[in-house]
């Protein structure tokens, strides 16, 4: 109410999310928080169910608003939607009847829907706002009380220092507790996710289904769960390893073994693909054999290698890699014959077109700024530029501009056929030729290839069409997409998995789910494994294998979202920078010694085994 009456000031920001939920209570004991999902002929609903004191339990009913609609609960008074609740969870109640004290609440009113609230400011004058009134935390996280408390501890502890004035405190108190509220509020705006989508997830097997409940919010991992119950990790991780082929042990999910058709990775982890702009005409180099087979050596299951352009106008630098003669090719040929001798891992090109983000300065001269001097004519779906004003207006591509387009990426694709790649990857991701085509942002056209998804799709698909019908049938083809552009009026998750249906059925086998940089005007929600969501809905809706990509840096990250069936493989971009042997560093640290090492490498393996098991001991003994 106060914060009503002072919106203006307060201005808060509300998600009103589409799920009903009825608040009850029960005199069944509960002995520990429960969690129940029903499926009815209107849908599914589930269950939050936990012991408050010691007389009561407090039970949650919640289920979309079309599933709500559909079993006709917008029609029924509290005492029918009571009774309908009873019967559903029957088995759980063992005849104890559910109570509301919702007396205020008429009819289907009693059915809420979840108001997620964060607001700008927190304080007015000698009005202080704590826990939902400020910040909201969805039930599922079960954090509401522990968020109010925190703030009125703050607010004590600023109130009672000697430093500033009291506006100032205040502003102290909002700054100190934003941070941690903004952090439980992205925890548990995932974990509401899962539980309003939860059709997504009733495919999984009964193991992974329990894990991907438990870790939905992303603030616990596969790690923790371990701490607090290393049994139970003990027996997921041996019904993963047995569920990937392998004998009934205890392995990391992250260091099993993953197939596409004729090729099988021997673990999850990916070299991101990351622009080395070191290329002189588009042809790898040392540098480049250095950067590719030192990631390869260091234990990566899959090394993907740069967008390599597939002609000279295709770049979007100077610097960019190609793969459009055959100097390219032998230089491409160079590093994966090094790799397939001298490691275990695969290696994949990516392919692509700069598109309107073309002819620009090497990164670290001006990112996306056009070259002083050189520039070379750009082609797009649109003639929209970039950046109005500072980039240069592409041309809007004409038929035979695009049949051009597409021999050069056939070529390129039987080139890295003839290199011996183990996988093309067809980039139609941040905002380069063929994502300018997908995007409705960048693509305006009125013809056949504008307009619906399925439209703006349409040449992107017939490009990779033409590409699967070069590449071998016993070698796999991955498509990068962006799942959202971050700007209203552009792509969003529910039509990108429309885009990777299509690419589905297609020939694709395994999307690689990123976001954004198609627009200068996006607002992209950063934080741990940001864009992971994404690839957990394209891979359990569409039901099609996946990379998660996107602030994945730690190995508990790694382990968490595949054991999860959020995605089958995790591409890592910045700790390969820092770090060319992660995934064997990765193995060490948590004691799986089954990984390969090159073989004269194997002296620093035990060695660093050893100090890692002796500084465990130390840690245990202090």
């Amino acid at each position: 109410v106060t914060r009503s009456r002072h919106e203006a000031h307060f201005n808060p920001r509300i998600d009103t999310r589409q799920c009903r939920f009825i608040w009850l209570g029960t005199r069944k004991k509960l002995d520990a928080f429960t969690f129940a999902f029903k499926e009815t002929p209107w849908g599914w609903f589930n269950l939050h169910a936990y012991r408050f004191n010691d007389e009561m339990s407090t039970f949650i009913v919640e289920t979309p608003e079309s599933t709500w609609l559909k079993a006709g609960l917008d029609q029924l008074e509290t005492p029918a939607s009571i009774a309908f609740c009873e019967n559903l969870f029957a088995d759980l109640l063992d005849g104890h009847p559910l109570i509301s004290n919702a007396k205020h609440l008429r009819g289907s009113a009693v059915w809420l829907k979840f108001n997620r609230v964060l607001c700008e400011r927190w304080y007015k004058d000698n009005i202080v706002l704590l826990g939902d009134a400020a910040h909201t935390a969805h039930f599922s996280i079960g954090s509401g009380t522990k968020l109010a408390m925190e703030d009125a501890i703050a607010l004590v502890r600023v109130l009672n220092s000697a430093e500033g004035s009291v506006p100032e405190r205040l502003a102290r108190y909002q700054a100190e507790r934003e941070i941690e509220a903004l952090k439980l509020q992205s925890a548990a705006r995932n974990r509401m996710t899962w539980f309003e989508h939860i059709d997504r997830y009733v495919h999984l097997e009964p193991e992974q289904f329990a894990f991907a409940l438990l870790t939905g919010s992303q603030r616990v991992g596969h790690g923790n769960q371990k701490l607090r119950d290393p049994h139970y990790i003990d027996d997921l991780d041996r019904w993963w390893a047995r569920r990937c082929g392998l004998a009934d042990r205890a392995v990391p999910p992250m260091f099993t073994p993953f197939t596409l058709r004729g090729m099988t990775v021997p673990n999850r982890v990916v070299v991101s693909p990351m622009c080395t702009y070191s290329a002189q005409d588009g042809v790898p180099n040392d540098f480049h054999f250095q950067h590719y087979t030192a990631r390869a050596l260091g234990g990566a299951g899959l090394v993907m290698t740069e967008m390599t352009c597939v002609s000279p106008d295709a770049r979007i630098t100077p610097g960019c890699a190609g793969i459009w003669n055959e100097a390219q090719q032998r230089g491409w040929a160079r590093i994966v014959d090094f790799v397939h001798a001298n490691s275990p891992a695969k290696i994949a090109l990516q392919i692509g077109h700069a598109g309107r983000k073309g002819s620009t300065r090497l990164a670290w001269d001006g990112i996306d700024q056009p070259l002083a001097l050189g520039n070379w004519p750009l082609i797009a779906p649109s003639p929209l530029p970039l950046m109005p004003g500072v980039s240069q207006v592409p041309r809007e591509m004409t038929r035979a501009d695009m049949d051009a387009v597409k021999h050069d990426f056939v070529a390129a694709t039987e080139r890295a056929r003839d290199a011996g790649f183990d996988m093309v990857e067809f980039h139609a991701a941040h905002g380069y030729l063929m994502s300018s085509f997908i995007s409705p942002l960048t693509n305006q056209r009125r013809d056949a290839y504008g307009g619906s998804t399925e439209a703006r799709c349409r040449y992107p698909l017939e490009v990779f069409h033409a590409m699967r019908a070069v590449w071998p049938a016993d070698r796999p083809m991955s498509v990068r997409i962006s799942a959202t552009d971050w700007v209203p009026g552009g792509m969003t998750p529910e039509e990108a998995t429309v885009v990777a249906s299509l690419f589905r059925d297609a020939g694709a086998d395994i999307v690689h789910v990123s976001a954004g940089q198609v627009s200068k005007d996006e607002q992209p929600v950063y934080g741990r494994m940001f864009q992971v969501p994404f690839s957990d809905q394209i891979r359990n809706e569409v039901r099609v294998p996946t990379i998660a990509v996107g602030n994945i840096f730690e190995a508990d990250h790694v382990n968490t979202i595949i054991a999860a069936g959020r995605a089958d493989l995790c591409a890592l971009a910045r700790p390969h920078l820092a770090d060319p042997a992660w995934t064997l560093h990765a193995a060490a640290e948590q004691g799986f010694v089954d990984i390969a090492w090159p073989r004269p490498y194997l002296g620093g393996k035990l060695q660093l085994e050893r100090n890692l098991e002796r500084a465990g001991q130390l840690a245990l003994v202090a």
